[in-house]
């Protein structure tokens, strides 16, 4: 499996795409159900911190306001060199999708009680910044458990397969 993940990740640079963060926590709390890839609307100060790396969504979620879709709770910490013409870190940034696409999130929340989390935030080839959400459904402690069981298995397996 690992080899997978490995050309994968080449496959990924050699795309253009830079992964700028990963939110690992959402694939172990929630069962990613639908993908999408929205655009956000950031200042410039945010996309000169994003080039450098600096993003937190471990904490971060989707929501409706209106008819739109807003990331919340994302901290983009401030860029030193942008003085005083610096961007808060924590505030609402709008999602961009097309029309059908939000709809498909609002029915997904209000009507079968999942949830939008943000799964990771990368550069796209022609150097937009995106950000992969997903319709999820909370895992119970049970799926939880599963889930570390088979990493570990998965794990204690490919080292069973090295030593040989």
């Amino acid at each position: 499996m690992s080899s997978k993940a490995g050309g994968a990740k080449t496959a990924r640079k050699q795309e253009g795409i830079k992964v700028v963060a990963d939110n690992r926590r959402a694939r172990f709390d929630y069962e990613l159900l639908e993908h999408f890839e929205a655009g956000i609307e950031l200042v410039g100060s945010e996309v000169k911190s994003l080039r450098t790396g600096q993003i937190n969504l471990a904490e971060a979620y989707a929501a409706m306001k209106g008819d739109e879709l807003f990331l919340f709770n994302s901290n983009v910490p401030e860029y030193r060199e942008a003085n005083r013409f610096n961007h808060e870190p924590k505030r609402p940034r709008k999602l961009l999708l097309h029309a059908k696409e939000i709809k498909r999130l609002a029915i997904g929340v209000l009507r079968e009680g999942l949830t939008i989390v943000p799964v990771k935030m990368f550069f796209n080839p022609r150097g937009r910044v995106k950000v992969d959400i997903a319709l999820a459904k909370g895992k119970k402690v049970a799926d939880k458990r599963d889930t570390i069981k088979t990493r570990d298995w998965n794990r204690e397996k490919s080292r069973l397969l090295r030593e040989k």
